[in-house]
């Protein structure tokens, strides 16, 4: 498992690399604010993995990164998958650095 930043993510995709971004808060917080990212909730991974992307990389993301970090490291050491990033921070570092304008209160 990979970290990348909010900002080396935001980069990365203006930049034309594509990255899925796969948000596991649950769907309240959801709901509330995202980032136009796919959302499936952290407990519903593991019945989805055959849904994740196989040739493009994965952003795991939640809303600190503490969750993320369970998720990312749950599809590399069970799922034996290679391209999973975090998002290191979570939605609160892409608030912080990429768009104030969020609202996660």
């Amino acid at each position: 498992m990979q970290f990348i930043s909010a900002l080396e993510l935001h980069n990365s995709m203006n930049n034309g690399n594509h990255f899925e971004i796969i948000d596991v808060r649950e769907p309240y917080e959801y709901n509330a604010c995202n980032i136009g990212s796919t959302h499936i909730p952290m407990g519903d991974i593991p019945n989805r993995v055959e849904d994740l992307p196989k040739d493009t990389n994965i952003v795991i993301m939640c809303r600190s990164g503490k969750r993320a970090e369970a998720v990312a490291n749950l599809l590399v050491t069970d799922f034996s998958l290679t391209n999973i990033y975090c998002l290191d921070g979570g939605i609160l570092a892409w608030k912080e650095h990429i768009d104030n304008t969020l609202d996660l209160d």
